[in-house]
């Protein structure tokens, strides 16, 4: 892959993206409680500016544009980089000078990635024509919908007509990758299938699902759930059936995956599920014991990797592992749970926090944060080969195997 450098023009949801969706993550978050949950990157104590301000993306207005060129020239000093991915916690699409910094960049003899981005700031159509004649080769969009009295109804995008027009376009002259946030009874069904026979049209070389998370249990661990009330959501096996659908209609077109699941091409996530003579592989590696917590989603999948080992998986009721926090901890059978612990390594709880509630049956074990990441999501693996995706969960699986055989060590 390509260098890139990841410029960040700040700005946060709600305020610096045309105002929220209604299906917005950070929508109804409290700004008066922001409350720090813990996380890797904390030290001593309970809380860091990740846990406590990034993760609710509160980052500020957005950057001048002097500033965000100053960054752009200190970085080149020490690497150089053929592309530039725009990101921001608000909406790319709504930086007030993003035609004069795309033209800025230009000068330096680099293309351009516009991140994320709903399109909402776009208000003249010729706008995209600029910014493909200033170096954008590639645009993530999130499209919810190619019909605009949903988006205007949906996104608040005021601009939807416009919106549409400008990813059009972006389609036909760049690499555009498709997000679409997939609510029940709103934009799934035959509105769905109408959307993305458009982006097929069009040329867009990708579409990811994504599944609308209502309860905390899906992930909304920032206290702001639910953020559309009375709303069910798709059950995770509905929604992977959603993908499975889609696949099997325009697979032949356009790459499509799915998050928090699937993937239909590489079949990740945990691919390697599949494939027992890799699982054989590994699980003649295993010498140590332990216990891997996780959540709903990764657990059927963990549970039959290290069958027949010393290793037991114990589940939580949150969906996504990565978004475990210390609550789901505190509900957690300490029976069930051996003398070396691996949580996962990006879990929102303090590493010392973890120990005190795993050990709180008197018993001293041993929390270990376990592999940054032991399969791809669906926003990354729309990159990869089967292959390569397989390669990626052995490398990843032999690492933790790794780690616990040096802390697991038998009785």
């Amino acid at each position: 892959m390509e260098s890139r450098l990841l410029l960040d023009l700040k700005g946060e949801p709600g305020v610096n993206c045309n105002g929220f969706c209604k299906f917005c993550y950070f929508r109804k978050l409290d700004k008066n409680n922001l409350y720090p949950l813990g996380c890797k990157y904390c030290q001593f104590t309970v809380g860091c500016e990740y846990c406590t301000y990034s993760v609710r993306e509160i980052n500020g207005d957005f950057l001048p544009i002097p500033m965000v060129l100053m960054n752009l020239q200190s970085s080149l000093i020490f690497k150089r980089y053929k592309k530039v991915s725009l990101t921001a916690g608000g909406d790319v699409s709504c930086y007030p000078f993003l035609e004069d910094l795309c033209k800025a960049i230009s000068n330096f003899n680099l293309k351009i990635h516009l991140g994320y981005t709903s399109g909402k700031g776009f208000n003249n159509e010729e706008i995209a024509k600029n910014l493909v004649d200033y170096g954008v080769d590639e645009v993530t969009f999130s499209v919810f919908s190619t019909n605009p009295k949903l988006r205007k109804e949906w996104m608040n995008d005021k601009n939807a007509e416009t919106a549409l027009k400008c990813l059009k376009y972006f389609c036909e002259n760049c690499e555009v990758h498709c997000a679409i946030i997939v609510i029940p009874g709103v934009n799934d069904g035959e509105e769905l299938f109408k959307t993305i026979s458009d982006l097929v049209d069009w040329g867009a070389k990708a579409v990811i699902l994504m599944r609308f998370a209502n309860t905390e249990e899906q992930g909304l661990i920032l206290g702001n759930a639910p953020i559309i009330e009375g709303l069910k959501t798709h059950s995770v096996e509905e929604f992977k059936n959603i993908v499975k659908k889609v696949y099997e209609e325009f697979g032949d077109y356009i790459r499509v995956s799915g998050t928090p699941l699937y993937d239909p091409v590489t079949n990740t996530p945990f691919a390697i599920a599949k494939e027992e003579k890799i699982l054989e592989k590994l699980r003649d590696k295993v010498e140590g014991e332990a216990t891997i917590i996780t959540g709903k989603i990764a657990y059927p999948y963990l549970n039959k990797i290290f069958e027949n080992t010393d290793v037991n998986v114990v589940k939580v009721n949150k969906d996504i592992a990565d978004l475990i926090t210390s609550k789901d901890l505190e509900k957690i059978d300490l029976r069930e749970v051996k003398d070396t612990v691996f949580i996962p390594a990006n879990a929102f709880v303090h590493t010392n926090v973890a120990e005190e509630i795993l050990r709180r049956d008197g018993k001293d074990r041993i929390v270990v944060r376990g592999v940054e990441s032991l399969t791809l999501d669906g926003e990354i693996s729309g990159s990869y080969s089967k292959k390569e995706a397989i390669e990626f969960e052995i490398k990843a699986f032999e690492e933790l195997i790794g780690m616990i055989n040096f802390f697991g060590i038998k009785k």
